[in-house]
């Protein structure tokens, strides 16, 4: 099916997900107002000739944050990690949020997207397509790798991955490798055929989604629970609001491992750009303010350095 078309049960689903999630999600055109003036930079900005003026005040360095959460706590994320970043390496800086993870790949088009912090497989196109290079990995809970999982509303009838044919699942966005690329090509493998499926656009969203049981079962990130049993998947994300999401959502499968999401720079970055601002990322994670933001936006707890062949196995299973 392609990402871009829904079959009418689909459809039905998305405009669920409006009504049960509107007190808690903004409207397109509000977000996209909302974004348009926190955005400092367009693609219609001009370059600065052979990159030498980049990160002056005419020409900031445009960096992309991956739109996995709410518009709104990226944007705060981001403004702190920009000031901390201006302050650090004496550079300049504009914060960029795109509607959705192609527009974030396409910013690398024609050299107009500098730095992203985006997912992985995201990735994989942006260095096939522009060019773009990994210089440094996530860390979660100690670990440079994650997960796909697939969970089901406990009420679904969903117990395993059998009885997923001809039910509805929900996605995050076509090119998340956790939220649908590693998850489908499980289903694909044993050919199972959901009935409808949908692309909510967040990995909370699908949570909520399965959650209140309008699809029957979706795809996230997973990450393994703590030593004492706190789960640390997507759901985590939704305990305070629902403290009965773990009991409500089960897991009924957990995918391969994946490599960590990149912070990736264009390929006309040079290295006396990429590495004092790589450095000044490593840095931020290892302040107090830097720790929370980044745990409570991607979950990450720090960043290591790392190259482009890292990615090589996602590659292959992409390809």
């Amino acid at each position: 099916m392609n990402s871009r078309s829904f079959t009418h049960g689909a459809v039905l689903l998305i405009l669920s997900l409006v009504n049960a999630c509107s007190s808690n999600t903004p409207s397109a055109t509000q977000s996209e107002q909302h974004i348009e003036q926190k955005t400092t930079v367009t693609q219609q900005q001009e370059k600065p000739e052979n990159n030498r003026n980049l990160g002056s005040t005419e020409y900031p360095l445009k960096i992309y944050l991956t739109p996995s959460r709410t518009s709104e706590l990226v944007e705060k994320t981001g403004a702190t990690l920009v000031s901390f970043l201006e302050k650090e390496t004496g550079l300049n800086f504009a914060l960029h949020v795109p509607e959705s993870y192609e527009e974030m790949i396409d910013a690398f088009a024609s050299q107009y997207g500098d730095i992203a912090m985006m997912n992985s497989a995201s990735y994989i196109k942006a260095n096939q397509l522009y060019g773009a290079t990994a210089k440094l990995r996530a860390v979660r809970y100690g670990k440079s790798n994650y997960f796909g999982q697939i969970v089901a509303n406990t009420n679904s009838g969903v117990l395993s991955l059998s009885d997923l044919n001809g039910k509805s699942i929900a996605y995050t966005d076509s090119l998340s490798a956790s939220g649908y690329l590693f998850p489908k090509h499980i289903l694909e493998q044993q050919g199972i055929l959901p009935g409808h499926m949908a692309f909510a656009g967040t990995h909370d969203r699908v949570i909520k989604m399965v959650y209140k049981g309008i699809a029957d079962a979706g795809a996230t990130f997973y990450s393994e629970p703590s030593s004492d049993g706190e789960i640390r998947d997507a759901r985590s994300r939704l305990v305070k609001e629902y403290p009965d999401v773990a009991d409500k959502v089960k897991i009924i499968e957990v995918t391969e491992p994946i490599p960590n999401d990149p912070v990736v720079f264009g390929q006309h970055i040079s290295k006396d750009i990429y590495y004092p601002v790589s450095l000044g990322i490593i840095k931020f994670l290892e302040t107090e303010e830097g720790k929370a933001a980044m745990s409570d936006l991607y979950s990450i707890e720090g960043y290591v350095r790392c190259k482009d062949s890292d990615y090589d196995g996602l590659r292959a299973v992409l390809n």
